[in-house]
């Protein structure tokens, strides 16, 4: 999906390596057919394994800590949620001069749904928000701060810096003012109430897997954690139509000001995506420009 480097200290990673990793150390797996899947991640390489399995590998160091995060959460995780995870089989070591761990998945059917292209949006909205509702309800103990769990405020400058970065972007036609409109909303929305919950705290389309529309997986549980449950609120404006964001925010019973937040959140995310993504991940940027529509669309 990528069409240049997207970050800084990116290991290489092809399918001959993947294949080395995989007999050097579950080789019981080594004549299996290894191909590279598809994908619009930003943090991981993904590559199917046989017809049952996938091997993820960080791209960047910031990812490795996510496998091992994974393999401890994941299996408490998996009892307490109405949709499919994933299920951590193997957890490989650095070899071969790849340096970071890796680990091997069950394989989870399924396709990334599309903006603008869902069959019945409804009964997706009505997915989204029982595992969203589902998460908030988990009570684990020692559970980590997620990513962009923290206060709005904590998003302001590099919110603020990718907005005066877009204006010197004409081309992308982003109304840079009503953007900042929206973040000052956001920034002036009363906090958080109440105790930090758990959340996923990445819920883009690409970490959703859906069969015609109902919602049959969700991946990629690096950012996992607790934090304010506005973080779990991106599919109403990265994702779902007008109509369909409306039953999706009556199910999950969201008040004003976690809404005003929510929508802040969202649009903040892909404000820094755009001008990043924009050359490197063409998935992500067109996503982003989605976002920007629907948020200043709505406001």
């Amino acid at each position: 999906m990528s069409t240049g480097q997207m970050h800084p200290g990116m290991h290489p990673i092809d399918d001959d390596l993947v294949r080395r990793l995989i007999a050097g150390q579950f080789p019981r797996w080594a004549e299996l057919a290894v191909e590279r899947v598809p994908s619009s991640g930003t943090v991981n390489a993904m590559y199917r394994l046989g017809g049952d399995m996938v091997v993820r590998l960080p791209l960047v160091q910031g990812g490795a800590k996510d496998v091992s995060m994974e393999r401890e959460r994941l299996p408490r995780l998996a009892p307490r949620l109405p949709t499919a995870i994933p299920e951590v089989l193997a957890a490989g070591e650095p070899a071969e001069g790849y340096p970071w761990p890796w680990a091997v998945y069950r394989w989870l059917a399924g396709q990334n749904p599309e903006p603008g292209a869902l069959s019945e949006p409804l009964l997706l909205a009505g997915d989204l928000a029982a595992f969203v509702a589902a998460m908030r309800a988990i009570t684990l103990p020692g559970a980590p701060q997620a990513h962009r769990g923290g206060p709005v405020a904590s998003l302001d400058a590099e919110t603020r810096a990718a907005i005066e970065e877009l204006r010197g972007i004409p081309q992308e036609g982003v109304d840079c003012d009503a953007a900042a409109a929206v973040w000052q909303e956001a920034l002036r929305a009363p906090g958080r109430q109440g105790p930090p919950v758990w959340l996923h705290a990445d819920l883009m389309p690409g970490n959703l897997l859906v069969d015609g529309s109902r919602l049959t997986s969700v991946i990629d549980f690096g950012c996992l954690g607790v934090g304010d449950p506005a973080c779990d609120l991106f599919p109403a404006w990265n994702l779902l139509p007008a109509d369909a964001r409306k039953v999706f925010r009556e199910a999950l019973g969201v008040d004003d000001a976690t809404w005003i937040r929510g929508r802040g959140r969202t649009l903040s995310q892909a404000l820094i995506a755009l001008p990043y993504y924009r050359r490197t991940n063409p998935a992500m940027a067109h996503n982003a420009r989605h976002v920007i529509r629907a948020v200043l669309g709505e406001a």
